[in-house]
C-alpha cells in the first residue's frame, strides 16, 4: 500500500497567516530555529524572530508549539522575538520530571536556562494557558528575567470545570488514522477557526509516522510511556478545584507591571471572579478584555493581542 506523504515546509507558511489577517507581507520574516540544552542530553527548541537580541519571550500553552504566535509575531513585526517550545512540546525534549501535571515551575527551569542563552535583555515575556502559569514560576525562579509580564486568559485557581473543554480535546486518541481524522476532530472543538488556520496549526503541531498515521507532537510522549499533556489534563481535578493554587503566592509577589488579557466568549477559562481576585492582590495589573476571543486569544483575535502586546511592552 502506498502511503501519501503531507508536504510540509515550517517557515514556508507565513504568507498564509498574513493573507489571512491581512498582514503587509513584502518579505518573509527571518525567522530561525535554535535548540538550548537545558540539562544534559535534554534540551529545548524555539524560533528566533528578527536579528539581534529578542525583545519579547512568548510562550504557548498546553498542547500547543511555538507557531501558534505566528500570526502575532508577524504583527509585532520588527518586534525580535523568542517562542519557546515549552518541554514535551514542538520539537523540545520532554519533561524534566514525569508527573501526572505538568509543572509551572519544572518549566520554568528550564524556560530560564533557554532565556538566559537566547533572550536575556527582553523586555517582557507573555505566556499564554500552561505557558502564562509558567511565566508566573519564571518570576519567581528567575525574577531577573521577567520585566514585564503579559498573562492570556489563565491565573493560578482558575476552576478545573472552567478548563474541561481543554482536557476533552488534550485527552483524545494518541494516533489517527489520517490528517483528516485529525482535522476534523480539531474543527469539532474550534468551530470559529477557519479551516485553513485549523490546518496550517496541524502541520506544526502533528508528525506524520512511518506507517501514515499522525500523532500530535506532545502526543509523542504517550507513546513512550512517559507523563503526557492528555493525561495531565485528565487529572485536572474535581469540579471547583482550583488548579495550580500553589502559584498564587508566587503572582501576588511579583513587582514588575503585570497585564491579563482574557477572552470574553464562553469557552475562555476565566470569570470574573478571577479577575476580581487578581485585582485584589496586584491592585496595579491591566486587565484587557477580548470580546470575540475564547481561551486561545492568540488564534481568535491575534492582530488585536499583538497591538495591546505592543502598547504594554513600550509603555
Amino acid at each position: 500500500m502506498t502511503i501519501e506523504r503531507v508536504a510540509y515546509d515550517e517557515l514556508g507558511l507565513f504568507h498564509e497567516n498574513a493573507a489571512e489577517y491581512g498582514l503587509p507581507f513584502d518579505e518573509a520574516p527571518v525567522v530561525r530555529r535554535e535548540a538550548v540544552e537545558v540539562e544534559p542530553g535534554r534540551s529545548l527548541s524555539a524560533l528566533v524572530w528578527g536579528e539581534g537580541d529578542p525583545e519579547v519571550v512568548l510562550l504557548h500553552g498546553g498542547g500547543q508549539n511555538a507557531h501558534t504566535w505566528d500570526t502575532v509575531a508577524l504583527a509585532l513585526r520588527p518586534r525580535r522575538l523568542l517562542a519557546i517550545d515549552l518541554p514535551g512540546h514542538g520539537h523540545s525534549d520532554g519533561f524534566r520530571t514525569a508527573s501526572a501535571r505538568p509543572s509551572p515551575t519544572d518549566n520554568a527551569l528550564d524556560v530560564a536556562e533557554v532565556v538566559r542563552a537566547l533572550a536575556p535583555d527582553a523586555h517582557g515575556v507573555v505566556g499564554m494557558s500552561l505557558g502564562g502559569l509558567t511565566s508566573i514560576a519564571l518570576a519567581g525562579v528567575a525574577p531577573e528575567l521577567v520585566r514585564k509580564l503579559v498573562l492570556v486568559d489563565v491565573l493560578p485557581g482558575l476552576k478545573s470545570e472552567h478548563a474541561a473543554h481543554i482536557g476533552a480535546f488534550l485527552n483524545g486518541p494518541p494516533t489517527f488514522d489520517s490528517f483528516d481524522d485529525l482535522l476534523q476532530r480539531t474543527m469539532q472543538f474550534n468551530p470559529t477557526r477557519s479551516e485553513s488556520s485549523l490546518r496550517r496549526g496541524i502541520l506544526h503541531n502533528a508528525v506524520q509516522l512511518d506507517d501514515g498515521s499522525w500523532v500530535w507532537r506532545h502526543s509523542r510522549w504517550r507513546l513512550s510511556g512517559d507523563a503526557t499533556i492528555g493525561e495531565a489534563a485528565a487529572a485536572m481535578g474535581e469540579p471547583g478545584e482550583g488548579l495550580y493554587d500553589e502559584l498564587q503566592t508566587t503572582l501576588a509577589a511579583i513587582d514588575v507591571p503585570v497585564m491579563l488579557a482574557r477572552g470574553m466568549r464562553p469557552d475562555s477559562v476565566l470569570r470574573d471572579e478571577d479577575e476580581a481576585a487578581l485585582l485584589e492582590v496586584l491592585p496595579a495589573a491591566q486587565v484587557e478584555h477580548f470580546d470575540q476571543a475564547g481561551h486561545s486569544i492568540q488564534g481568535d483575535m491575534p492582530v488585536e493581542l499583538a497591538a495591546t502586546i505592543e502598547r504594554f511592552i513600550a509603555g
